[in-house]
């Protein structure tokens, strides 16, 4: 930048003609990076990206039927019906990208549940 011109009382930098493919680079660079930060992690309000854009993922009931017929209530030893304190748990979670399988199912106690609820 080679040239000054006076702006009421301020002496402010012009651009020339060679100036301009740097200044239009510049601008470009900004506007890529801008785009690039607003869409890679956080939503509108600051949640990570799978809270912005949670969805409620469809469980299969027959699917927790199959776990608990193979794997009976830890407190009451029943293949089917409530379990009392326990809770079924994926274990790679289905936000993650986790199966709805009776193979990837697990029993987490009522407290256990909370805990990683929080830290999920």
């Amino acid at each position: 930048m080679n040239t000054q011109t006076y702006y009421g009382s301020r002496l402010q930098p012009t651009a020339t003609p060679a100036d301009r493919p740097t200044m239009k680079a510049l601008a470009l660079l900004t506007l890529i990076t801008t785009a690039a930060f607003a869409s890679a992690g956080a939503g509108a309000r600051g949640e990570p990206r799978d809270q912005a854009k949670a969805q409620r993922v469809h469980r299969s009931s027959s699917e927790r039927r199959r776990f608990q017929s193979w794997h009976p209530c830890p407190s009451t030893g029943r293949p089917a019906g409530a379990c009392p304190g326990y809770t079924v748990d994926h274990v790679i979670a289905l936000k993650r990208g986790g199966a709805d399988v009776a193979e990837n199912m697990q029993w987490q106690t009522v407290a256990e549940a909370k805990a990683k609820d929080r830290v999920e």
